[in-house]
């Protein structure tokens, strides 16, 4: 029965030693093939372009988006803006009126209701295809800003008729508004500088972050068009155009800015989506991968390991979950002392982690922003390795559930508050008590690792302790408030 518990400690330990070696080869391709963005061409005749923009109750952002929208850089008369309405607030009057006004500025606008609201955001976006001939689809989010030249910018990469996909990276408006915006913009950013600037920079899979970029009507139609199956109809689509032969062009030095969740039930909220979303296309798409004889086995690989990400949390709450039981056989069968050794395997994890998120904001942070961010974001990472692994191990499984959107408020860095606005999440619900009672469990943990002078998980220890009393407090905070 030790050796038995001790081999289920290891697994997911080397687990998430194997993901880290995924992430160092990224900043290794991102570090060797990376290079600046070279000068555009501009275009000599000018496509028409559809600008989606799929909202659901979006009163503190949706005038905004459409007033940024109308003010792009490019002849009017070669935008076709499709407002997909799904509101069931005064949203919708809100944006009648100012759909209206820009109508009356010649504008070709359309205030787009569907007769119901299937498939969410995936069937909004498809219902809008079928009402425009435009050969490029652009897409925002309510909470966007795009600059005005994102056009000029994003369309001179669809020179070469294979590119389906150009994407943008997402900026952040409020990121100084609260710690917990600015740990989140510290994990986004990975995404977005190392991880899809060096896969795209190998030639390996990137996705469609679902907003700020742009596709060509074509690749959406050859690659069997939007499905509502998944909660990611963005990282689905991408899977499924790129295995169709379609390049995707990523561009890290466009920047489109968005507001992050500025509650911890509303960044909840969000991270079930994303991970239970990323494990129902693993489902789906991670067989088709390995079967197509056309990809480079390394694409392959990197393949897997993006569409298995979220299943990352699974590894880290199985190995933090076993740590104590680990440490206890360990202390009374000192024949297993050696294994504890083993857990350098974890520890290095780190130092590859900190080679990534160094090089992600290589010159963006200082040294010292980096010291503090970077454990305090493990710390709160690790915290939420509960919440995330039910939603992976659900999207494994099958489980259906509704598409639940973030809330918005329209918060500019320090500027707006969300307390009194509607659209909360209330997440005060059973999961949040047993984060609670993890901080406990863990607690135990750092007592057993003074008392018995067994300082190999100390650190681990005192993290994760820290880690769900974060999640735990701000969940039960944010939802009282």
């Amino acid at each position: 029965m030790e050796t038995f518990l001790i081999v289920l400690y290891l697994l997911p330990t080397c687990v998430l030693f194997l993901y880290s070696c995924a992430q160092l080869s990224l900043v290794w391709s991102y570090w060797r093939r990376h290079a600046p963005t070279k000068e555009l061409t501009p275009l000599t005749s000018l496509p028409k372009v559809c600008v989606q923009l799929p909202i659901y109750n979006e009163r503190y952002v949706i005038e905004r988006l459409i007033d940024t929208v109308c003010a792009f850089e490019y002849p009017k008369e070669l935008l076709d803006i499709q407002v997909l309405d799904d509101s069931t607030d005064e949203t919708v009057e809100l944006v009648a009126q100012k759909v209206a006004y820009y109508q009356s500025l010649g504008f070709v606008i359309s205030h787009i209701r569907r007769p119901r609201r299937e498939g969410f955001k995936a069937g909004a976006l498809a219902y809008g295809l079928t009402l425009t001939q435009a050969e490029f689809i652009a897409i925002f989010d309510a909470d966007f800003i795009p600059t005005p030249d994102f056009l000029p910018q994003t369309l001179p990469h669809f020179t070469s008729s294979s590119v389906g996909v150009v994407q943008t990276r997402w900026g952040h408006l409020n990121e100084s508004y609260s710690l917990l915006t600015q740990l989140q913009a510290f994990g986004l950013d990975g995404h977005f500088v190392v991880e899809q600037g060096g896969r795209n920079a190998d030639g390996h899979f990137i996705n469609f972050n679902g907003t700020a970029g742009v596709w060509r009507t074509k690749c959406i139609n050859d690659a069997g068009g939007w499905s509502s199956d998944t909660l990611t109809e963005d990282l689905d689509l991408s899977y499924r155009a790129q295995l169709r032969g379609w390049q995707f062009v990523y561009l890290e030095k466009v920047e489109s800015p968005a507001e992050l969740p500025a509650t911890m039930p509303a960044f909840k909220s969000q991270q079930y989506r994303w991970m239970k979303g990323a494990a129902e296309c693993a489902r789906k798409n991670l067989w088709k991968v390995f079967q197509n004889q056309t990809l480079r086995f390394s694409t392959k690989v990197h393949a897997a390991f993006h569409l298995l990400n979220s299943g990352v949390f699974v590894a880290v709450f199985a190995m933090t979950l076993l740590s104590i039981p680990a440490l206890v056989v360990t202390h009374y069968s000192p024949q297993y002392g050696s294994v504890l050794g083993i857990f350098q395997f974890f520890q290095l994890s780190v130092f590859i982690l900190l080679g990534f998120y160094g090089t992600t904001h290589y010159g963006r942070k200082s040294l010292l922003e980096l010291a503090w961010q970077l454990p305090l974001f493990l710390t709160v990472i690790m915290g939420l390795s509960l919440h995330n692994s039910i939603a992976v191990i659900e999207g494994y499984l099958g489980k259906k559930t509704p598409f639940v959107r973030t809330p918005k408020w329209g918060i500019v860095q320090h500027q707006g508050k969300w307390q009194e606005k509607k659209y909360l999440i209330r997440s005060l619900n059973s999961l949040t008590w047993v984060e609670l009672g993890l901080v406990l469990y863990f607690s135990l943990g750092v007592a057993l690792d003074l008392y018995w002078h067994t300082y190999s998980l100390l650190g681990l220890h005192t993290m994760l302790t820290l880690g769900y009393g974060f999640v735990g407090y701000y969940s039960v905070k944010h939802s009282l408030a």
